[in-house]
């Protein structure tokens, strides 16, 4: 069997990061590696059925039976599964004008969704719409950088969230955009933005020194980057210290492979964004060795979700 120096070598980026070797696969039947897959989509925007067949640009294409049909097919494949949002999946159909946002979070929880962060749309109906929705919702909408303290959501917004796959224990936290400018005053009330970055940091340190967290996720509705200065995904890895893996939202951006940029400590983090309306669903893969619970490898790919007849 080849060493690990040469498993790892075998590392590279494009559709998938990784080519593994049948010697390692055999591994990872022998339970010498445990994987970890990770699917994402961001800024749905209540696209609850799939574009008509005559738009111009997504005939026939997202929905959520068609993501729910692969989210189902690749859970029979796989053991270790989780599910996430990054945000903004209300607004942007009749159905949220007729429901409230109620059918989103319900078919999401029917769905499995482990989590999702609250973007800047979910505001859309003010305070009170947003803590109606929660009772629909069987997954938690995190946030570790609006402060709620002072309204009606106090208590009801969880910063972060442990969950255990196979051994492997994984800390999600969530982290938004700014709201002012974005959303009408009167829509959120006495929230209280504060620095994403420092809340990050500090969530993630916290999962791994006080929950014992060996691979850190941050669910994020910042924007992948922009030209100013204005913090954004890129902005909030090379400044984190703890994170293993951004997922983001609010740009739209289809990343056909993730970004990779340096943390604080010299440590690779992993960025990547689904475009929006629910056309892709994304995937990672992770391979962990059982032993040292650390990331040997990694795949991305991406499945677009359209209508297979």
């Amino acid at each position: 069997m080849n060493s690990r120096r040469d498993f790892i070598r075998n590392i590279f980026w494009g559709t998938a990061l990784l080519t593994i070797s049948n010697s390692k696969l055999y591994a990872l039947a022998k339970n010498h590696l445990m994987q970890l897959t990770i699917l994402h989509t961001n800024d749905v925007h209540s696209r609850i059925e799939s574009y008509p067949d005559n738009h111009p640009r997504f005939a026939g294409r997202g929905g959520f039976a068609r993501r729910a049909s692969i989210i189902n097919n690749i859970r029979k494949e796989q053991k270790n599964v989780l599910l996430f949002d990054a945000g903004d999946f209300l607004q942007g159909t009749p159905y949220f004008n007729e429901f409230g946002g109620k059918l989103e979070v319900k078919l999401m929880s029917e769905m499995g969704y482990d989590a999702a962060v609250i973007g800047n749309h979910e505001f859309d109906n003010g305070l009170d719409g947003l803590k109606n929705i929660l009772s629909y919702a069987q997954f938690p909408l995190l946030s570790c950088n609006y402060d709620f303290s002072n309204i009606i959501l106090k208590g009801h917004i969880p910063p972060y969230m442990v969950i255990e796959k196979d051994g492997i224990r994984i800390g999600v936290l969530g982290v938004g955009i700014e709201l002012r400018g974005l959303v009408s005053a009167a829509m959120y009330g006495d929230t209280l933005y504060t620095d994403p970055i420092k809340k990050a940091n500090e969530t993630a340190a916290y999962l791994k020194d006080n929950e014992n967290c060996h691979f850190i996720v941050c669910l994020s509705h910042l924007g992948l980057e922009y030209e100013s200065d204005k913090v954004s995904d890129v902005v909030l890895a090379k400044k984190s210290y703890n994170i293993d893996l951004i997922i983001g939202g609010h740009t739209h951006v289809f990343l056909e492979k993730p970004y990779v940029h340096t943390n604080a400590l010299g440590k690779q983090v992993v960025i990547c964004q689904a475009g929006h309306s629910g056309l892709y669903l994304g995937r990672l893969d992770f391979i962990f060795e059982r032993k040292s619970k650390k990331v040997l490898a990694t795949y991305y790919t991406t499945k677009k979700i359209k209508n297979q007849g």
